[in-house]
């Protein structure tokens, strides 16, 4: 069976260079109505554009993953600005080239058939992601910042390295899961360097320059720059919100939280409670 089906990986590889090398873009499955919404399009491609196109491939992480470095593999070695966006990705490349790039998209809903914990596991991490997004954008748009598109997508493929570890390694997943579930006080870092012999930031650092994402998407959702820029704190405070706010809006940390938010929107903490349920509804 292809490496792109069901062959989950057991081990730990020994060190992060045989990490990367286990994931390749083009291997990666799609959520199913992606998958659906492409054949579709295909059917009545003259009536597709680039934008129509973009506004629902931009909500899946592993599609935007695909065509992103799609594109950065055909522009190797030229000069310019990077393509940062889904649109801008789709209206370099052309909706015909896009069809014929990609057709017979395997699934994630296929792939996890006979694995519905790990289905579970991976739909988590998507809702929150979506959350982020959502709140990422929302705030951009509250700052007016032009950027906004790059905003969403760099809060929604934040912890895309998860998703791959629900894909591909799923009992792995399980176990990280199961520590931490046992042990409300155990790092996400310290789990994951027993179990998995890396961090999966560092992983997912590596494999967004190996894959030529563009340069400002891998800083944006770099956790590690200290970069203290507006945009930054945009996509780390939407992470944080829909983390901390993912079983209800009572957790300890979410006053902090908002208070924050309402810094970086210029807002009274009261209305950023406002926005935030707005944004989330």
């Amino acid at each position: 069976m292809p490496d792109d089906a069901r062959n989950f990986i057991t081990q730990a590889a020994p060190d992060l260079a045989r990490w990367v090398a286990r994931f390749q873009p083009e291997t990666l499955p799609v959520l199913a109505r992606t998958a659906a919404l492409i054949e579709d399009y295909r059917d009545n491609e003259d009536a597709v554009d680039a934008h129509l196109l973009a506004e629902d491939l931009a909500t899946d992480p592993l599609m935007t993953l695909k065509l992103l470095a799609h594109v950065g593999r055909l522009r190797r070695g030229r000069e310019g600005t990077d393509i940062e966006t889904v649109t801008a990705a789709l209206l370099l490349l052309g909706i015909t080239p896009f069809f014929k790039a990609f057709s017979g998209l395997q699934t994630v809903e296929g792939q996890l058939a006979d694995r519905p914990e790990a289905l579970d596991g991976f739909n988590a991490v998507l809702t929150r992601s979506h959350r982020a997004a959502n709140f990422a954008i929302g705030f951009a748009v509250h700052r007016l910042d032009h950027d906004a598109a790059l905003i969403h997508s760099a809060a929604l493929l934040h912890d895309f390295a998860e998703l791959l570890l629900w894909l591909r390694a799923p009992d792995l997943a399980l176990e990280i899961q199961r520590r931490q579930a046992a042990d409300q006080s155990l790092r996400s870092s310290v789990v994951q360097r027993e179990l998995l012999q890396i961090e999966l930031p560092d992983l997912q650092h590596s494999l967004m320059g190996n894959w030529r994402l563009p340069a400002v998407l891998v800083r944006i959702t770099d956790d590690q720059q200290h970069n203290n820029s507006t945009q930054v704190r945009n996509v780390l405070l939407a992470i944080r919100l829909a983390r901390h706010s993912a079983q209800g809006w009572d957790n300890a940390a979410l006053p902090d939280d908002v208070h924050e938010t309402a810094q970086l929107l210029n807002l009274g903490v009261e209305p950023t409670w406002k926005l935030l349920r707005e944004i989330d509804e």
